[in-house]
């Protein structure tokens, strides 16, 4: 059976005339474990390199070959992409990253391809479909638990309720996992037509989905990709190649239904 081939839409490190390699270039990269991800449950992974002469018609000939979009994790989304202005300027965040990235969603929707949104991914989602973010988990939320550890990175974890009867909860047994959090920032307003399916211990929206025919979307604020080999170090802690899977199976079927 031929695999599903997966867009996945690219992280992206701007020019930099102090960067030791690549000087002044800007660089359009798929992070290793997401292609690896990818292809452990049977789809074929297609990154992205956007051409700025023509962005909407190499984003879409690109899209067009693709049975669904993956949408990376990364730098902040800019407050000015949900009408507000930062709080603090070290929270400015990628708006060049937010237009290309809501452009290869408004053309995945256009298209009927299912799309899965990590960490950011999830949130550029949101933002994209109409919602808002909280820009400093801390600031704004204050009392919850810490959701970013830059020393332990994805090492630090906490559990997540999901909902029942969401396509999150169908993917485990348990209605409570352990996940990986590197995150600051996340959900405040909800897009119109999505679904909460996840919240952390202290309330912060940890998934979202929209399962309609053809314009099917979740987002995930944890890091899968980075829960995927060797058995877990907790029975409850996630697997992360179960989404992966499913949702590769989802793009199959959806593919085969167009």
């Amino acid at each position: 059976m031929s695999r599903p081939v997966i867009a996945i839409g690219s992280c992206m490190l701007h020019a930099d005339p102090q960067r030791a390699l690549f000087k002044g270039k800007t660089l359009l990269f798929t992070e290793e474990k997401m292609a690896r991800s990818v292809w452990r449950a049977g789809g074929l992974p297609l990154g992205h390199f956007e051409i700025p002469e023509d962005p909407e018609g190499s984003d879409r000939a690109w899209l067009e070959r693709c049975d669904g979009l993956l949408l990376q994790g990364g730098a902040d989304c800019a407050p000015e992409s949900y009408g507000e202005t930062p709080m603090d300027p070290k929270w400015g965040g990628d708006a060049i990253r937010d237009a290309y990235e809501t452009r290869l969603i408004r053309i995945a929707e256009s298209l009927g391809l299912p799309i899965l949104g990590l960490c950011r991914g999830a949130q550029i989602l949101n933002v994209a479909c109409g919602g808002t973010l909280y820009q400093d988990i801390g600031t704004q939320l204050p009392g919850t638990r810490v959701h970013r550890d830059w020393d332990r990175y994805d090492e630090n974890e906490h559990s997540v309720e999901l909902e029942a009867d969401s396509w999150i909860r169908g993917i485990y047994e348990a209605p409570r996992v352990l996940v990986n959090s590197v995150h600051h920032q996340s959900i405040k307003d909800l897009a119109p037509g999505f679904r909460v399916t996840a919240r952390a211990d202290d309330g912060v929206i940890e998934a979202i989905e929209r399962c309609e025919a053809g314009r099917w979307a979740v987002g995930v604020q944890w890091h899968p990709e980075w829960l995927d080999e060797g058995p877990p170090q907790n029975e409850s802690r996630s697997r992360g190649d179960r989404i992966f899977e499913r949702w590769i199976e989802h793009c199959r079927s959806a593919k085969a239904r167009a």
